[in-house]
């Protein structure tokens, strides 16, 4: 169990925690949730002791061990992997190597030998006599192959160490489970071997994470960070959700019932104070008013972007013909003779292990590069807005929101107060919108290029990891808006709600060619385990 008692936090006059208590039972999965710089990933670390809060205290079992999911990837890099594995378990870890030391000396002395007894009952005592097929299990389960696991980590690509960090994290059945954004990079297969993994994890589990699907399957408790305080609700994210809602709706009519009833009472008085019949009437409306209590509703720090693609136009009958795309990147074959018929109403996620492909193939149809082989002809009713996975060439000038978007808009539209009111649907109101794109956080990048596509007015969108950077808010709004949205979505993501909630056909770029399904994405998965079985 670890407990926060009474823990608060400030930066300057902003209030990030006050006076917080709350006790994580074990056997629990709490999923942590809050707005971008609500404190999420500072909650977490004043648990774990990486930061100290202003007042309080966190309070753990004795003896018991905590884990974390270490952000920093270079931190192991003259370890091997499987090292990096084990010191998850630092105390195990430094047994292991006081006893190798031992051991190598040959002779040992009366003072050793007694030295390696007491060195095997707590190696024994902490399992280490299962540490080589442990780590194994978990290095294989996050999708890291044998041949790497003696490497160095400073020779694994980041991908891989970020799958390496989190077997350290989950190394040992530490007590108290911390992990900040655990599928960030991780493919479906691995997310779901990592469901499966917390699900039958039987001690404490804290988790950041913007996934809500797999909130959704891990998680028993959700602690939600809003108001400067953390309050925490039984059930996954959609009951979160759920209850959430019910509780602001039933505050805001409680509200609105007495501020009606507190006018009523008020114009009552007015009207009949100087009424020698009425005055007496008056006075006691008057102490009714008085005993009124409304209450003052807290400002959330949780704010809903308002994102509505609307096309000018409907879609023809004809949106996209692909034949034969080819298309080889230094020296490696990205697209191989990819064809594909984009019908009228097909919202379709590609999927597949590459990346690369994916993206390459949506800057060949939007003219960002030209394939080595094939074509494609988009219907002449057709037009796109694309969202690009990386997004650096569009912030490279120093300019404000305002004289940035008003770029991107169409004709007749470069008003400021039409290109402000674009910038207030995306959370930049007032000042905000006058903010350097320069310093803008990659959340608010992600922000302002939906803003730019919603300026197109486009009946194909085009998107490439779209919810990356994104908080809960931003990527339930957006995910709201595509499914809204009438024409035509190509799109690309590892949010598994996001990709079942919109899509309508699957696409998926194999070493071979492509597997194209009609359905749902978990009708695809579904049929994918069911192949592999």
């Amino acid at each position: 169990m670890i407990s926060a008692i009474n823990i608060s936090l400030s930066y300057g006059k902003r209030v990030i925690f006050k006076d917080v208590n709350i006790k994580f039972a074990p056997g629990n999965c709490y999923g942590l949730i809050g707005a971008n710089g609500a404190g999420k990933s500072t909650f977490l670390q004043i648990l774990s002791g990486e930061k100290e809060a202003d007042h309080g205290d966190i309070a753990i079992g004795a003896g018991e061990r905590i884990a974390t999911l270490r952000q920093d990837h270079f931190a192991f890099d003259e370890e091997t992997v499987f090292n990096t594995v084990v010191m998850g378990h630092k105390r195990l870890f430094q047994v292991m190597q006081e006893r190798e030391a031992l051991y190598a000396k040959g002779d040992l002395s009366e003072a050793d030998g007694i030295r390696v007894g007491d060195l095997e009952i707590e190696f024994g005592e902490m399992n280490g006599y299962d540490v080589e097929s442990d780590a194994a299990t978990l290095l294989s389960g996050l999708g890291i192959p044998e041949e790497l696991r003696e490497k160095k980590m400073k020779e694994l690509e980041d991908t891989d160490k970020v799958r390496v960090l989190l077997a350290q994290a989950l190394f040992g059945n530490p007590d108290i489970l911390l992990l900040d954004e655990p599928t960030n990079h991780l493919d479906v297969k691995t997310i779901n071997w990592l469901s499966e993994f917390l699900f039958r994890f039987q001690n404490t589990v804290i988790i950041v994470s913007h996934d809500r699907h797999f909130l959704n399957q891990v998680c028993t408790h959700i602690a939600d960070i809003d108001f400067g305080r953390v309050q925490v609700y039984v059930g996954n994210y959609d009951f979160w959700y759920q209850a959430s809602q019910l509780n602001l709706k039933q505050r805001q009519n409680e509200n609105r019932k007495l501020t009606e009833k507190a006018n009523d009472l008020k114009e009552f008085i007015q009207r009949f104070s100087a009424n020698a019949s009425k005055s007496k009437q008056a006075t006691s409306r008057k102490k009714l008013l008085d005993k009124l209590s409304i209450e003052d509703m807290p400002i959330s720090s949780r704010k809903y972007p308002y994102v509505f693609f609307k096309p000018e136009r409907p879609c023809g009958d004809i949106i996209l013909k692909i034949d034969g795309l080819c298309k080889t990147i230094d020296g490696a074959e990205v697209l191989h003779d990819f064809s594909l018929t984009v019908n009228k109403g097909d919202k379709i996620a590609f999927v597949g292990e590459n990346s690369l492909a994916r993206t390459t193939l949506f800057q060949i149809l939007v003219g960002e590069i030209a394939p080595d082989a094939g074509s494609f002809r988009w219907g002449v009713t057709m037009t796109h807005a694309y969202f690009p996975k990386d997004n650096n060439d569009y912030f490279v000038a120093d300019q404000n929101l305002i004289d940035w978007l008003r770029r991107f808009a169409p004709p007749g539209s470069e008003d400021e107060t039409f290109v402000r009111g674009f910038l207030g649907r995306m959370l930049f109101s007032g000042e905000e919108a006058l903010k350097k794109t320069t310093l803008l956080s990659g959340g608010e990048r992600v922000r302002c290029m939906l803003a730019r596509m919603m300026l197109v007015g486009a009946n194909a969108l085009i998107l490439d990891e779209p919810t990356n950077h994104l908080d809960l808010e931003s990527i339930t709004a957006l995910n709201n808006g595509l499914i809204a949205f009438p024409e035509v979505i190509l799109f690309a993501s590892h949010d598994h709600e996001f990709v079942a909630t919109i899509a309508n056909r699957i696409v998926e770029i194999t070493p071979t060619g492509i597997i194209d399904r009609m359905g749902t994405y978990d009708d695809y998965l579904e049929d994918a385990e069911a192949a592999r079985a």
